[in-house]
């Protein structure tokens, strides 16, 4: 099936702690069904002092369920669901099925 959700997009959180937060994912972990979005899902990790590093408390991204994410639309930023379409030279690109507009160039 294709990726309804890539690198780059811009999402809107539908559920859990950070409902409503909007951002951009910076990977996806396809085997997982999970995608890590900017400034979404904060966490804090305990880091152990090294040779090379201080440690302390760090503040890192976690990943989120794709289930929980939605597209933004390009047209007027509202959360929307991913269809895809085959343009007349034969190539496949997704659309937003709110407004029509596409989501690919």
């Amino acid at each position: 099936m294709a990726a309804k959700l890539k690198t780059g997009d811009k999402v809107v959180v539908t559920a859990g702690k950070d409902k409503g937060k909007r951002g951009e994912i910076t990977k996806v972990l396809s085997k997982q069904g999970r995608a890590i979005v900017s400034g979404v899902n904060l966490i804090k990790k305990h880091n152990r002092p090294t040779q090379t590093s201080a440690g302390g408390i760090e503040t890192k991204e976690a990943a989120i369920q794709l289930s929980n994410l939605m597209i933004e639309d390009p047209k007027d930023g509202a959360p929307t669901r991913v269809g895809f379409k085959i343009q007349d030279d034969g190539k496949k690109v997704r659309f937003a099925k709110k407004s029509g507009e596409m989501i690919d160039g």
